[in-house]
């Protein structure tokens, strides 16, 4: 069955360590959406930074999408449609306000197009350089959030962050979507959402069947949408218990790992079925 959709993770999978998409995958791509085939970048960044990302891929020529904060959000990024949105609402924030000072770790998140906290810290620091939004440091975070957002991160170092995963997975389990899209990020969006939740709801809008997505990721909030796809790639770079649920491992993001795989079982693929 020929695939009809490449979903991709950002960083660490399509993006090489410089934020920068190799030429060899670009034209990959570029071929895939010429034939017909739909791209959608799928990130726990803000839309807002994904969106050169989509405008180098010429997303909005080709009719493909964006699926931005960690599935909070899916946008057609040629209508500019949202198709999908999630929130949390100020309660929800005030509550893992609380729970980030109980366990001793930063949080921010956005509103508008800033990133909100009350703490400078490296790990914000970190996020406002990936997605190219400014830190917007205030007296009482609690207090800056007066409207729903689409998703809050818990920030530190990596070991600590591994811990209080653990923990608040467990006790917030009926309450939050909790993982890690990097080792010191730890995001909370809205019970059930999910890269892959997203992702089955994007495919049903195409009329695109699941065994004829390929999902490429290489962290832990990627890992539902690498379960759900028809073809579940890790990359070679991704932690062993994520290359373990997937399909296929690729090379790295730093060897051109996305351009193989979208060659192999897509462009290949493709002359074969002329």
């Amino acid at each position: 069955m020929p695939y009809k959709m490449i979903v991709l993770d950002l960083d660490d999978t399509l993006l090489r360590d410089d934020h920068t998409i190799s030429d060899r995958t670009k034209q990959a791509l570029m071929k895939a959406q010429e034939e017909g085939v739909k791209v959608v970048l799928a990130s726990g960044r803000p839309t807002f930074g994904m969106n050169p990302i989509a405008d180098e891929l010429s997303l909005d020529q080709f009719g493909s999408f964006i699926l931005s904060f960690n599935g909070g959000k899916i946008i057609n990024y040629q209508s500019k449609e949202e198709l999908f949105s999630s929130t949390l609402s100020v309660k929800d924030v005030e509550k893992l306000y609380e729970l980030s000072r109980r366990e001793g770790v930063y949080i921010h998140t956005y509103v508008g197009d800033e990133i909100i906290t009350e703490d400078e810290n490296p790990f914000t620091t970190i996020e406002s350089d990936i997605t190219g939004l400014p830190i917007k440091l205030v007296n009482k975070f609690i207090e800056s959030v007066t409207e729903p957002v689409v998703k809050t991160l818990m920030v530190g170092e990596p070991d600590k962050m591994k811990l209080v995963e653990t923990k608040l997975q467990a006790e917030l389990a009926e309450e939050f979507s909790t993982m890690r899209s990097k080792p010191y990020f730890l995001e909370f969006t809205e019970k059930g959402v999910t890269k892959g939740t997203s992702l089955n709801h994007l495919i049903q809008a195409c009329g695109i069947k699941r065994e004829e997505v390929i999902a490429i990721g290489d962290s832990y909030n990627d890992q539902a949408m690498i379960e759900f796809a028809g073809l579940g790639v890790a990359m070679g770079n991704a932690p062993d218990d994520i290359k373990e649920i997937a399909d296929v491992v690729a090379d790295s993001n730093m060897n051109d790992g996305v351009a193989k795989i979208v060659e192999t079982f897509v462009l290949n693929n493709l002359v074969t079925n002329k």
